[in-house]
């Protein structure tokens, strides 16, 4: 298969190691792009970045808790001392909330919930924002989600952060279009992934149910549009929202 050629680009994606971020990471090594799969679990990191290498991808592992700015800047300063650039930025990290009502919601569930699935974004931002104006552009994929578009009922910590990384990629998105700075959201819906591991059958069939496509997406369907969005194929699309849901929510 032909793809859209990344030679010489260099990328971070965060929670890189599964899931959508490994199809994510897999889909642009194979548009021959060089990546950093940061993951809070190293070893992981690096498995998944030795089996890309072994097929002839230009690809590291990178330890990142996204939650801590230390650590993110940390990855930041790693991967510009190997690469000496970076071009795109792919905040795909997150975690689910626990399924409570909000009065059994703790304190800790709120906090751990948005430092990872918020503030992460946020610090990533922050950290290569500067560098890509150094180097005349770039380009930041946030995944969001479609609870940051309708909320979840029982998980209200998720559905915020979600949500708050739809307004942070619009205002940063006007921030930094001046410097050819293109940062849009992906909103993923149901994904067949690791994190879906525990729906039970009935589960699967009742969300499949208002999915208009009939069935639930294909993480190389997300690696696919944000290979599109990292590409130089998108260049007046910005600040802007892309689902991901089957039809489900086409806002």
């Amino acid at each position: 298969m032909s793809y859209l050629d990344l030679t010489g680009r260099v990328a971070i994606v965060t929670g890189g190691a599964q899931g959508i971020g490994l199809a994510i990471v897999t889909r642009l090594v194979n548009s021959q792009a060089s990546v950093a799969i940061a993951d809070i679990n190293l070893s992981a990191a690096q498995d998944a970045a030795q089996n890309l290498f072994e097929k002839g991808g230009d690809v590291g592992g990178f330890a990142c808790d996204v939650s801590d700015p230390g650590s993110v800047q940390g990855l930041i300063d790693a991967v510009l001392d190997c690469y000496d650039r970076i071009d795109i930025l792919v905040n795909n990290a997150g975690i689910n909330s626990r399924p409570l009502l909000i009065q059994d919601q703790t304190n800790e569930d709120w906090d751990r919930t948005l430092a990872v699935n918020l503030s992460g974004v946020f610090y990533c931002c922050r950290a290569v924002v500067p560098h890509m104006i150094k180097n005349g552009g770039g380009r930041i994929i946030n995944i969001s989600s479609t609870a940051g578009k309708e909320g979840n009922p029982k998980m209200i910590p998720y559905s915020a952060a979600k949500a708050g990384v739809i307004a942070l990629t619009k205002a940063l998105a006007k921030e930094v279009a001046q410097y050819n700075i293109l940062v849009n959201a992906v909103t993923p819906g149901l994904i067949q992934t690791p994190s879906n591991r525990d729906l039970t059958p009935e589960q699967i069939q009742r969300y499949t149910e208002i999915i208009p496509i009939g069935r639930i997406g294909r993480p190389e369907e997300a690696g696919a549009l944000v290979h599109w969005l990292a590409s130089e194929e998108v260049t007046f699309s910005t600040g802007a929202v892309f689902d991901l849901s089957g039809g489900r929510t086409t806002y």
